[in-house]
């Protein structure tokens, strides 16, 4: 979304957008914000075992 759209001014000249516009601003404060997920299982690997994958062997993270 723009950052214009976020910065546009309006003027509510009735009490019932008022209060339309009051609400609205609630609901969303209270509204559970999304659960990001991963698309798959994350797993957590060491140092070694990526050199290991590739083919690197042991400590030869230097070369």
């Amino acid at each position: 979304m723009p950052t214009s759209s976020i910065l546009a001014s309006f003027n509510i000249t009735d009490k019932k957008t008022a209060e339309a516009f009051v609400d609205a601003l609630e609901r969303s404060a209270s509204e559970p914000k999304h659960k990001i997920s991963a698309p798959a299982p994350v797993h957590l690997v060491k140092k070694e075992q990526i050199l290991e994958f590739f083919g690197k062997g042991g400590n030869t993270a230097n070369e």
